[in-house]
């Protein structure tokens, strides 16, 4: 059977976090980057990355797949190690206990990506291994939603190294039967690092494999009840229980904010528009930009308008929280950044990803 593991979207980050902090994340970030001709591109998917409009992410042998900006499907491929490789590769892991220790304890080792290069095994991407697919009408190699996708699978790669290996071919269940054909210890004990279970001598059972994906059995239609609803209920409540249960923190919301959720999350064609794609755009921050006006700091819009007018950008009608040139609005969120809206039959309607600097708003 074909190993899948499905991810639970990345809600919206905080301002400043950060890609990957793992060496091996950054080598598949500088693959991808190094691949890339458009710098506005890679700029564009680093902030759908970071505003949440990803959908939920799904991996699989020489696959990651997500729905992002909440309809366009994105695909990167990586090429799958043939058997033979994945032979050298063993070789290599089983050489010394310590490479799987590592593993085990979420750590690729420089010494084994080494081996394995040595051995003609190529762990990590490098440029032109990535390759992207959307059904976007861009052109760009990657598009700024295959670079979001890129961009957030750097997290999980953080998260989890087995996430590569998968990517290459072979499940973290699958090398750990291997190895145990090949007579190497396995390793994990709950509360126990696996360098330290390693030392003891004594093989313990690795932690049980996550839940399998999500699957949705067919709903049969019955009298009053929606069945295309409920199959989105089904699976939003699936994606959340995931997520809670692997440590994320998921805020409480009020009923109002979670049906702007829900319909962002899984583009329904309910409620007020604009709302939806304020969600889309900044979640409960964007929503609160869109919806309430408020009076920052004087210190706040004093650096800004500083900035503003260092880049000798035009001037523009100040109100509160909301800064209005032309078609164009900028509002200060309490979040501390720049939401984007233009004029759409006289009413404001969001217009995109929020920035730190409203200048690079206007300059997009």
């Amino acid at each position: 059977m074909t190993d899948i593991k499905g991810f639970a979207a990345f809600a919206p980050q905080r301002a400043g976090a950060r890609f990957a902090t793992s060496w091996w994340g950054r080598a598949w970030i500088k693959a991808m980057e190094d691949t890339s001709l458009d710098q506005t591109l890679l700029q564009k998917g680093r902030a759908y990355a970071k505003t949440g409009q990803v959908g939920p992410i799904t991996i699989s042998p020489g696959r990651i797949a997500a729905m992002t900006e909440a309809e366009f499907h994105t695909v990167v491929r990586v090429e799958q190690l043939s058997d033979a490789e994945w032979e050298r590769f063993l070789d290599q892991v089983g050489a010394q206990s310590g490479h799987i220790a590592a593993l085990l304890d979420g750590d690729v080792p420089h010494d084994l990506v080494e081996a394995a290069e040595d051995a003609a095994v190529p762990l990590l991407p490098t440029v032109g291994d990535l390759e992207p697919e959307c059904d976007c009408p861009d052109w760009g190699h990657p598009c700024k939603h295959a670079a979001s996708l890129c961009y957030q699978a750097s997290w999980l790669l953080d998260a989890d190294p087995f996430v590569l290996l998968l990517l290459r071919g072979r499940s973290r269940d699958d090398l750990l039967e291997a190895l145990q054909l090949r007579d190497v210890p396995r390793a994990a004990a709950t509360g126990v690092p696996a360098s330290a279970a390693y030392s003891l001598g004594v093989p313990p059972l690795p932690p049980p494999p996550p839940a399998e994906p999500f699957v949705l059995l067919p709903l049969e239609e019955a009298p009053g009840v929606e069945v295309a609803m409920l199959a989105v209920l089904t699976a939003d409540a699936a994606d959340r229980a995931h997520a809670l249960l692997s440590g994320a923190d998921l805020p409480a919301l009020t009923e109002p904010h979670d049906r702007v959720r829900l319909a962002a999350a899984h583009d329904l064609d309910i409620g007020d528009p604009a709302a939806v794609r304020a969600w889309q755009y900044g979640g409960a921050d964007g929503l609160d930009a869109l919806r309430h006006p408020w009076t920052p700091a004087k210190h706040d819009l004093a650096r800004a308008q500083a900035a503003w007018e260092r880049d000798e950008l035009p001037p523009v009608e100040a109100w509160r929280n909301q800064w209005t040139l032309g078609a164009l609005q900028l509002r200060y969120g309490r979040d501390g950044r720049w939401y984007p809206f233009e004029l759409r039959d006289d009413a404001w309607f969001p217009a995109g990803p929020p920035e730190r600097d409203p200048g690079a708003l206007v300059a997009s």
